[in-house]
């Protein structure tokens, strides 16, 4: 019987193995490195996520907030709102290369998947600069929704959109001609939006009605809604799960994307914000009134690290730098 026992945990543990491995084995090779924007300290801490450590830590100025890095990794664009400038960062380095002046409210910001140019939200402008990064340059701006916050770029690189807060909608705007194309109804104020690997579907986290949105990115239309936990911000997706950070709850809510179901609530830090996937699946949530940021198993939903960063981090955006 002890032999069979044995035999049968064995067969168990490679059950749960397999089941942890299909759930985030779709993801490329580890991410290793976080660039988190830290409002109060107005500084960008870069946190090693293999040893759990900040190992540099970038002035910025200006109250920082949202924060893009390229797909190469080789750059990182930061906003400040409160400085009304981009900081272009040398992600290798770990220095501030440029600083572009933006008059207005800059929030959110994205990357075209070919390095440039570079999406700012105007929160206080209703529009979209385009900037170039290597000129130091608003090319264009694209009148969208009010108080435009996240921004995201679909994979191919052909759409750009934009959660307006205040008009409770996602603006699509051709990222070819500059022209919005759409806009759809979500939730009440939304505020981060995500984008999936196939540019099929993208999420909303809705800060007013508590809920995420969910769009069917070809038809133009919202597809699902999710309730989660109060204030979510931003929304990460792994292995077919969906995570929202929660910013009133102190939980990030994980949801299946298939049913749209909730699968629970996770307790992490206070006022947790930005929230991304990194290469191994993991969620890498920023946590702005705790100082720290927490990783999630995806699998088991529990918190299996935390790392202590700067002053306030917010990491609105797209803040994990892969191994080069």
């Amino acid at each position: 019987m002890a032999a069979v026992t044995i035999r049968m945990q064995g067969i168990a543990a490679i059950l749960r193995a397999a089941a942890v491995a299909a759930l985030i084995g779709s993801c490329p090779a580890a991410a290793d490195e976080a660039f988190v924007t830290n409002q109060e300290s107005e500084d960008v801490s870069v946190v090693d996520l293999v040893a759990s450590k900040v190992v540099a830590t970038i002035p910025i100025g200006g109250r920082p907030a949202g924060i893009a890095v390229a797909r190469d990794g080789a750059r990182a664009y930061v906003t400040s709102p409160e400085g009304k400038y981009l900081s272009v960062l040398d992600t290798a380095a770990r220095t501030v290369v440029r600083r572009i002046e933006l008059d207005g409210g800059p929030l959110g910001v994205a990357v075209h998947p070919s390095g440039a140019p570079v999406y700012v939200a105007d929160w206080y402008g209703a529009r979209l600069w385009v900037v170039d990064p290597d000129t130091g340059t608003v090319t264009a701006t694209v009148p969208v929704g009010a108080s435009p916050s996240g921004v995201a770029v679909a994979p191919d690189g052909r759409l750009i959109l934009t959660a307006d807060r205040d008009s409770d909608q996602v603006s699509f705007v051709d990222a070819g001609t500059l022209v919005v194309v759409a806009t759809v109804k979500v939730g009440t104020r939304p505020f981060g939006v995500t984008i999936d690997a196939d540019g099929r579907r993208a999420y909303t986290a809705n800060v007013g009605s508590n809920d995420v949105t969910v769009i069917d990115v070809a038809e133009r239309r919202a597809v699902g809604t999710v309730a989660v936990g109060e204030r979510p911000y931003a929304v990460a997706l792994s292995g077919g799960r969906g995570f929202s950070t929660d910013q009133y709850a102190e939980t990030v809510t994980a949801f299946d994307l298939a049913t749209l179901k909730p699968l629970g609530a996770i307790a992490v830090g206070e006022y947790p914000e930005g929230i991304e996937t990194a290469s191994d699946g993991r969620i890498v949530v920023a946590n702005w009134f705790s100082n720290a940021l927490s990783v999630i198993d995806p699998a088991t939903l529990e918190v299996v690290a935390e790392v202590r960063v700067g002053d306030g981090p917010r990491a609105f955006g797209t803040f994990l730098r892969s191994s080069p």
